[in-house]
């Protein structure tokens, strides 16, 4: 026998007061209940804890030993309880949730964060792939919802408009093209551009674009790698064109950013859940926070709000 967690404690008591009585009033017990218990663990162990003398109590060898022991579990215990009391508050459950790497980016990270400090007993998933395997895996009831492109909605699919964020030029800094002023394609003279391939909603809308505003274009190459994107811009006088809530409040000290501008081009990205069931508690306030951050990200650039590092 080792003793129930009751037993561990009226023992503690016991020990630290020298006296079953007041090892009763501290641990609200009576002084003929913290004695049985104490005699239960003496009958268990078939050793006695605590030698007695005309109502005085003294611990023995095997009190002393047991004691030290004791307090181990009772830290031990209590720690437990705090870590699980942690949870205690805000909602639980899972949550699984499809995202673009222009969410993932900068936007997500502080979502997440926000969204675990209020509710840290939410198990949440989040799925980075691109829209297309997005789209199927919403409709197939695998992911609470997702963020993609906006289209005309499809069946199985619940469709929400979710936010409007300006297109941005980014090239490396030091480069051929401008700072971070506003830039119109068409004056830029030819362009050696980084495009994401068919395969992306955004394809169409980008070349659709550059055609409209009479764009001259040398040459495409297409990655479907946002990092290797990012760096390839980095090391060559190729530019990209991508989402202002992808870049975040600085583009750092290798890139530079403008806003496409007459007209302005922007990105509109939609909500997609499956039609057959309602978003969960927890699934509404993160996808609240998602639209709270990037809708920053997009209003401080529209604003010229930005900064380089």
């Amino acid at each position: 026998m080792q003793g129930s967690l009751r037993d561990i404690r009226l023992f503690v008591a016991a020990y630290e007061e020298r006296s079953f009585t007041l090892a009763a009033q501290r641990e609200c017990a009576t002084q003929s209940g913290v004695s049985q218990h104490v005699r239960n663990l003496e009958d268990g162990f078939g050793v006695r804890l605590f030698s007695r003398d005309r109502g005085r109590i003294s611990p023995t060898p095997a009190g002393d030993a047991y004691y030290r022991r004791c307090i181990d579990v009772i830290r031990a215990h209590d720690a437990a309880s705090r870590a699980a009391a942690a949870f205690a508050h805000g909602l639980d459950g899972q949550i699984t949730v499809g995202l673009m790497p222009t969410m993932t980016r900068c936007s997500t990270a502080p979502a997440l964060a926000r969204l675990l400090a209020a509710h840290p007993n939410v198990d949440v998933r989040v799925v980075e792939a691109y829209s297309g395997a997005l789209t199927q895996m919403v409709r197939a009831g695998e992911l609470d919802f997702a963020i993609v492109p906006g289209f005309a909605g499809d069946a199985g699919l619940r469709c929400h408009p979710f936010l409007r964020t300006p297109e941005l030029l980014v090239a490396r800094a030091g480069g051929p093209l401008p700072g971070d002023a506003p830039v119109r394609l068409a004056e830029l003279g030819p362009l050696q551009l980084v495009l994401p391939s068919r395969a992306n909603t955004r394809r169409l809308t980008l070349e659709t674009y550059c055609a409209s505003v009479g764009a001259e274009i040398a040459r495409v190459i297409e990655l479907d790698a946002m990092f290797a994107t990012l760096d390839f811009v980095c090391r060559s006088d190729w530019v990209t064109i991508l989402p202002a809530i992808m870049m975040g409040r600085d583009v750092g000290p290798r890139l530079v950013a403008s806003p496409i501008v007459e007209p302005p081009l922007s990105l509109d990205l939609m909500l997609i859940e499956p039609a057959r069931r309602a978003l969960a508690p927890a699934a509404e306030i993160f996808l609240g926070l998602l639209h709270e951050e990037a809708d920053g990200l997009s209003t401080l650039w529209r604003q010229g709000g930005h900064q380089e590092s």
